[in-house]
């Protein structure tokens, strides 16, 4: 598949896209507070919430225009607690292992109490609804869970002695339009042997329904009205382990994560973007997939990384990638891939590290 890997700023690159050219987005903005990568203005470090959500609010705005009318956006996005502390203090163990990224202590101000949520992740998915966005679904992404004895998951520990461990963040999906395209075969879970069962008994239920009219429900069988043979609906709470990559930062992208985001949001011959590429994961799985690919990253050592690692698998047909090209618009038969066009010129790297 035709695919590209571009470095740069976001907010530079993306206008160079072609509108309507993508048909899903799979990323993750580096979260607020958390990392410095030696770039003036960088997303990520704006002093307050309120200006890190601004800043989201404008950088999806430019993604509208390039995600096509039926296209979706799938942004993770996690979570922080607020001190009050003058500076945001010491490197984590989170940030220490993030390669290609320093720790650099920032005043963060805010008007929250000691030890409140922040909330990030919701007040962006609100301010993108209110900026016109379709908030379709909060996907739960459980990296572990409790009370379960099937998945105990794998969790960043914590030493809080007040509150449960944060084991979650958010994945929401966000359209364009009301109506969208999204496979919901391509990401249906097997059935179990209890529901199948279940299907073959009848039921009987005279209390009435807007589907069912006055009379109620009378069927010998349930069937597939009631259980789905052909496996159930995709849910909202998703139980996938972090999945470190040995040369990346900690928080890389499980593929697992990726996956269903990709089967639901695209098909085979569409283009996936991932603004905030990191190790290349979202490129790694659209080419495994058989999508093309369109990744952007800040930071030159990321950029390397996610060059080299998805280099084989998904650029065996077209060589190696080269940043700064853009992406001709998708043609109006679904049924071809969208092609890249080697002749427009090179985005601006105001903001590439050297």
């Amino acid at each position: 598949m035709d695919s590209r890997l571009l470095c740069g700023d976001v907010r530079e690159v993306l206008p160079t896209l072609v509108a309507g050219s993508v048909q899903c987005v799979v990323t993750s903005p580096p979260y607020w507070g958390l990392r410095d990568y030696g770039v003036e203005g960088q997303i990520g470090l704006e002093p307050t919430p309120e200006k890190y959500v601004t800043t989201m609010v404008k950088v999806f705005r430019e993604v509208k225009r390039v995600l096509r009318d039926d296209g979706t956006l799938w942004l993770n996005l996690g979570d922080s607690y607020a001190s009050n502390t003058k500076w945001t203090g010491g490197p984590s163990k989170k940030q220490l292992s993030n390669n290609g990224s320093t720790f650099a202590p920032i005043r963060l101000t805010h008007e929250l109490k000691e030890k409140d949520l922040v909330g990030i992740p919701w007040r962006v998915a609100f301010a993108l609804q209110a900026d016109g966005w379709y908030l379709r679904s909060d996907i739960i992404w459980a990296k572990g869970v409790s009370f379960c004895p099937d998945y105990a998951g794998s969790v960043m520990p914590e030493s809080v002695t007040d509150r449960p461990t944060k084991s979650h963040e958010y994945l929401f999906l966000l359209t364009k339009s009301a109506r969208y395209f999204y496979d919901a075969d391509a990401v249906r879970e097997p059935v179990s042997e209890v529901s199948i069962k279940r299907a073959e008994y009848g039921w009987n239920c005279d209390r009435p329904s807007a589907k069912a009219g006055p009379d109620g429900i009378h069927t010998e069988k349930m069937g597939s009205r009631f259980v789905p043979l052909n496996g159930r609906n995709l849910r909202s709470v998703w139980t996938i382990n972090p999945q470190p990559y040995r040369e990346a930062h900690f928080a890389t992208f499980p593929t697992t994560l990726v996956e269903p985001c990709v089967k639901a949001g695209s098909k085979q011959g569409d283009t996936v973007l991932d603004l905030f590429a990191g190790s290349g994961t979202t490129g790694l799985v659209a080419g495994q997939l058989g999508r093309g690919f369109i990744g952007i990253e800040l930071s030159a050592d990321y950029y390397t990384l996610a060059d080299e690692r998805i280099n084989g698998p998904l650029f065996a047909a077209s060589g190696r990638p080269s940043s700064g090209h853009d992406v001709q618009g998708e043609s109006q038969d679904r049924t071809q891939p969208s092609r890249l066009d080697d002749g427009r010129p090179e985005p601006a790297k105001g903001q590439r590290h050297a």
